[in-house]
């Protein structure tokens, strides 16, 4: 029997009935220990809810099912999950990583690894030649964002996987902006694979988590749970609950999204007030046929736009929309905007007259209609 189609193992996945009661929608479990058996032992599996919860197996599960992968480690946070990836770093190894990528992703390499002793060297990812230029004897980590934020630049999985294994490295893919819906870096060759939850996979603004997601490597999963343990950062029961029960119309939501975002890119690549539109799925976009080949669900439901007018007129744009809110964040099922440079603050390399578009699940006329006007 073939494999189910994408909506089908969202919902197979992310729905299981409860063992103990059947009951089609999973309890959530409000405790922080679980009782021992007569001889002291944990027969049932669970001990104290730092360590491991029905919720978070629940979830854990899930998301290695929809990646592809042996297992799963769900965090609170999606900087909780980066960290936790580069807890696996020594203090002599040396890692590779985008220049364009989510700002705190940066952050943390250049000043938390960095301190810890860790080498790294940034390179444009969007050249594999600057990849490979950039790898060393010592490198043990590739750390790959495509698309990136807020850019929306495309790296070229298979190629840089392949270089990064050459080199000894584990590859790793922030697989954020894409979700499972649209790309599936396994199938390139990626070790393991990064989501902030927060985003398309919670896709309702309401809950905040990050998830690490293993190809084959157990030595590298024990490593996560353990760190996950020791640093108590693994996600609470409610929010895993959150995650897992949205995670069922992930395909719904992310396609319809796609599908916006294509159509606003196009209008917007068309309109005299935008000097430049970054979204992979325009022909035009300098990644654009490599988006085509590994993102064959969809090119995501985010895009960029630089003002023409400058950073004053792509303010006055953004106070001047009715159906995009101008907040944080995307992925959700509501379309936001936002200017980016002001919110990554002093030593930002985003063009001031940037604002980057979070497409949600309103009619797609709607959004161009508002966008027009504020645009006028």
């Amino acid at each position: 029997m073939r494999e189910p189609r994408l909506n089908t193992r969202c919902v197979r996945a992310a729905h299981v009935p409860d063992a103990a009661t059947g009951a089609i929608a999973e309890p959530i479990y409000l405790t922080t220990t679980f009782e021992r058996d007569a001889d002291g032992a944990y027969s049932r599996g669970y001990r104290y809810s730092r360590e491991g919860s029905p919720n978070r197996v629940a979830l854990e599960s899930c998301m290695a099912a929809l990646e592809g992968g042996i297992g799963a480690v769900a965090f609170a946070s999606g900087l909780a999950a980066n960290m936790g990836v580069f807890e696996l770093l020594g203090s002599a190894d040396h890692v590779v990583a985008p220049l364009e990528a989510y700002y705190g992703t940066l952050r943390q390499l250049r000043e938390h690894a960095r301190e810890r002793g860790v080498a790294v060297d940034f390179a444009n990812f969007a050249d594999p030649s600057a990849v490979k230029a950039a790898l060393r004897p010592r490198t043990r980590l590739v750390w790959i964002e495509t698309p990136t934020n807020p850019l929306l630049s495309i790296t070229d999985l298979a190629l840089v996987a392949a270089m990064g294994h050459e080199s000894g490295a584990l590859v790793v893919c922030d697989n954020t902006f894409a979700t499972p819906v649209c790309q599936n870096p396994f199938d390139f060759g990626v070790d393991v694979i990064v989501h902030s939850g927060t985003k398309y996979l919670g896709g309702h603004s309401d809950v905040l988590s990050g998830l690490v997601v293993v190809r084959e490597d157990g030595a590298v999963l024990e490593r996560l749970q353990s760190w996950q343990r020791i640093c108590g950062a693994g996600l609470g029961a409610f929010d895993c609950w959150l995650l897992r029960r949205s995670i069922a119309t992930l395909g719904i939501r992310v396609r319809t999204q796609c599908a916006s975002a294509l159509s606003i890119a196009q209008f917007l690549s068309t309109h005299p007030a935008v000097e430049r539109v970054y979204y992979p799925g325009l022909p035009q976009h300098p990644g654009h046929a490599v988006a085509a080949a590994q993102m064959p669900g969809g090119f995501g439901g985010v895009l960029s736009l630089c003002i023409a007018r400058g950073s004053a007129a792509a303010m006055a744009t953004v106070n001047r929309t009715r159906f995009f809110t101008p907040a944080t964040s995307l992925g959700g099922v509501e379309s936001l905007i936002e200017h980016r440079a002001s919110i990554e603050g002093p030593g930002s390399e985003t063009p001031q007259n940037l604002l980057r578009l979070s497409i949600g699940i309103e009619d797609t006329e709607d959004l161009i209609e508002d966008l027009s006007q504020a645009l006028a």
